[in-house]
């Protein structure tokens, strides 16, 4: 199913397109045996989906979904492991002990899936037609959270909607919005590279990309050669790409063990010995699970820390 691009006025985008209306359908059954309420919401494909009026069993395929629910007060009962890992992601590890995983990202188990009986299913960017039918037949009520062009502020308001708890989510972005604006106060301009280690070698992070929007909304700039429009990452540079890179700020992370193998025997080459930003001493290693992947509110939080961190000196 094609997506629908969006673009401009992106919260106000969010409302207006995913809007609930009214559904005639026949509802769902709850838990006393009686009808549960419904709505109609569009999903990211501008899908006209029904969900619950009142979700209660939540199963999340994405990191970005199981953010966002555990920022407006919502424990899910199934979630998937982080991308390329085999656990949930390790910032959420501790808010989601005992929540049975259901498979990998965007990869759930059927039978797993089935066995937590959702009322409704947060599916991230998932694209597979076949798989998205095979979710449908679990609950109507699988929803498409993002397109692959969507930043992560549109696919939170979106979850949010789907979630019946818009007002909710806007408190949580007037939150962040003035956790930015006290942060700029507290760091001076700076170039930052966002960069993830892998085995392959360094991969740097596109302009929209997760981390990469959280600094351009604290103003801070990127090195000439990642000011890209997107918002995923670059191919894996040589050694002889490494000044790709540089910057007056190096944040890094990676995602596995192989990773940060490579890393640090790269770190002891003279080509990563003559980064400016590695002869200034202003390398940064954090959390791959939230800086190199997708996230939502609470990962947000955390780029945002780490950021002021560094650029405040303390």
């Amino acid at each position: 199913m094609a997506l629908i691009r969006r673009v401009g006025g992106l919260l106000v985008a969010a409302v207006a397109v995913l809007a609930a209306v009214a559904c005639g359908a026949s509802p769902p059954a709850s838990s006393s045996g009686t009808p549960a309420a419904v709505r109609e919401v569009k999903d990211a494909t501008g899908t006209l989906i029904k969900v619950p009026t009142d979700p209660r069993r939540v199963v999340t395929l994405t990191q970005e979904d199981l953010d966002a629910v555990l920022a407006l007060g919502v424990t899910p009962v199934g979630i998937t492991n982080g991308q390329g890992i085999g656990t949930p992601p390790a910032y959420l590890a501790g808010k989601v002990q005992g929540i049975p995983v259901v498979g990998n990202l965007l990869q759930p188990v059927i039978d797993k899936v089935v066995e937590v009986r959702p009322d409704l299913i947060l599916a991230g960017d998932l694209q597979d037609q076949q798989l998205l039918d095979q979710l449908r037949k679990i609950t109507p009520a699988t929803v498409v959270t993002m397109a692959p062009t969507d930043d992560w502020k549109l696919s939170f308001m979106g979850i949010g909607n789907a979630l019946n708890r818009l007002d909710a989510a806007r408190k949580v972005m007037t939150a962040y919005d003035a956790r930015v604006a006290e942060a700029k106060g507290r760091i001076k301009p700076a170039e930052v590279s966002i960069v993830r280690w892998n085995p392959q070698g360094p991969s740097w992070m596109e302009r929209r990309q997760f981390a990469a929007f959280v600094a351009t909304d604290l103003g801070l700039t990127r090195p000439a050669a990642q000011d890209k429009d997107g918002t995923a990452h670059s191919m894996p540079l040589s050694l002889e790409a490494l000044s790709d890179i540089d910057g007056e700020w190096l944040f890094v992370s990676t995602l596995t063990a192989d990773g940060q193998k490579t890393l640090d025997e790269v770190k002891g080459t003279a080509a990563f010995k003559e980064l400016k930003a590695v002869r200034s001493g202003h390398v940064v290693s954090v959390d791959g699970s939230v800086w190199s992947t997708r996230g939502a509110p609470l990962a947000a939080g955390i780029v945002l820390d780490d950021l002021v961190k560094a650029l405040s000196g303390g």
